[in-house]
């Protein structure tokens, strides 16, 4: 499979708050006022908590409908734990409302195996940094 590439920008807006343009939508990111942020969007961190429930609520819903499971309600739920400057645990909670019962946990595992933003923090990838 050749490798293919995704990129996003973001700008400094003033005091902590960036301004992110990802595939053409505006994404507003701040931190709280009690460390100096104005409070006017969610913190990084908490973005990459809503990547990862959205990118797992995707793939458990791409997977029902290849696999042609009905689902009649979907939740997915993110909590990361941090220890020190970094998350050390992620907990992702499925809810999910289907007459398929038992065949959920089935859906949740292949859904693990397409799931990029799950899949990238288990692998994570080289970082590189350049400063022009």
């Amino acid at each position: 499979m050749s490798a293919t590439e995704r990129s996003v920008s973001a700008r400094w807006a003033g005091g902590l708050r960036a301004e992110v343009d990802a595939g053409g939508f505006e994404v507003v990111s701040d931190e709280p006022e009690s460390v100096g942020g104005a409070g006017s969007g969610p913190q990084p961190t908490e973005l990459l908590l809503a990547s990862i429930a959205s990118c797992f609520t995707i793939a458990v819903a791409w997977t029902a409908a290849k696999r042609k499971v009905e689902l009649e309600g979907l939740a997915v739920d993110v909590t990361g734990t941090y220890d020190g400057p970094r998350f050390r645990a992620f907990r992702i909670e499925v809810h999910a409302d289907s007459p398929a019962g038992p065949d959920l946990e089935k859906l949740v595992e292949a859904a693990k195996r397409v799931c990029y933003v799950t899949r990238t923090l288990a692998e994570p990838p080289e970082i590189t940094f350049s400063v022009t």
